[in-house]
């Protein structure tokens, strides 16, 4: 229904203080300060970077928009080891994973600093760490598996879920020297995404129907909460629990470039990828982060850099 703003506008009015919850495109005369001033949002969005070197799906990866590490993952066919590093503009291939793997875990506080388990072939268990220079061989998983859900640095993360081989719901966290298991997820589901720290996270998507579940990690125990507006396999996220991202997905097999950012209670639809794909990489905060990989199809090695929704208050001033 046609509102009067719509027809109308927002009309300008003299206030003597800036009105503490403007709405985009309202207008005001401070008087106090004597300046005309008005309030304007404007939308994320997503801007083409650098190519992987190396395009693939199924990866694992991390880090920040700035500063991330891609690694593993189908390159079209078979599996890779090869390693690639970003350093905000560009990537640079540097030394491989000592296990060949695709489908695996991954997560990282940046390119120095990364960890690295799970995978295909079969339901692995290995784990490597990454300490900025050459990848190092660390205590196994409990449970070899793929498709996880995973999140944290090389020294503190959280698994949740994946296949071993049909989908679990079984929760590991690493300390930096041995995994533990701790509270399953709610639903058993794999292809899912998560978010945040060892004793606050977030897991979102997954391959088990309606595959939109959300989840909330309080250290001890998982709690459901509101849904994913659509539903997805094959996600990719990064963040913080009360503040996450989910990027992509596989509907039920078509990859999207849907985009639904979280606020601690609900998601909300965001502008979606240039290149609609799933099973893709990603790491940084919801209001900035970097995505790269997946498949379309096909393979792809786009790399793309996201910059959250933005609200001003801007000062007029004549010319």
């Amino acid at each position: 229904m046609t509102t009067y703003k719509d027809i109308r506008g927002t009309h300008i009015k003299t206030v003597t203080t800036d009105p503490p919850a403007p709405v985009s495109g309202q207008m005001w005369y401070n008087s106090t300060t004597q300046v005309m001033k008005g309030f304007t949002d404007s939308p994320g969005a997503w801007a083409t970077a650098s190519n992987l070197n190396t395009a693939r799906a199924y990866l694992g990866g991390g880090g920040t928009q700035t500063s991330a590490l891609a690694f593993g993952g189908e390159p079209g066919s078979g599996t890779t080891a090869n390693t690639e590093s970003w350093n905000g503009s560009s990537w640079t291939e540097v030394n491989n994973l000592n296990s060949t793997r695709r489908n695996l875990g991954g997560c990282g506080a940046d390119s120095t600093n990364a960890l690295a388990m799970g995978g295909f072939p079969g339901f692995v268990a290995v784990c490597e760490t990454w300490n900025g220079s050459s990848w190092t061989e660390v205590a196994d998983l409990n449970t070899g598996k793929r498709n996880m859900g995973v999140t944290g640095t090389n020294t503190a993360s959280l698994v949740a879920g994946g296949a071993t081989p049909s989908a679990t719901a079984q929760t590991e966290t690493w300390n930096g020297s041995s995994w533990t298991e701790v509270n399953d997820l709610n639903k058993a589901r794999s292809e899912l995404a998560a978010a945040g720290t060892t004793s606050n996270a977030l897991a979102f998507g997954g391959d088990t129907a309606p595959n939109a579940e959300t989840e909330v990690w309080d250290g001890s125990s998982w709690t459901e909460v509101n849904d994913l507006n659509t539903g997805g396999a094959y996600v990719g996220g990064s963040g913080i629990y009360t503040a996450a991202i989910c990027i992509g997905r596989s509907i039920p097999s078509s990859p999207r470039g849907l985009t639904e950012l979280w606020n601690g209670s609900n998601w909300t639809e965001a502008s979606d990828l240039n290149a609609g794909r799933s099973a893709l990489g990603a790491g940084g905060t919801q209001a900035a982060t970097l995505a790269f990989g997946g498949e379309t199809p096909p393979i792809s090695a786009a790399t793309e850099s996201w910059n959250a929704p933005a609200a001003n208050t801007v000062t007029f001033t004549a010319s």
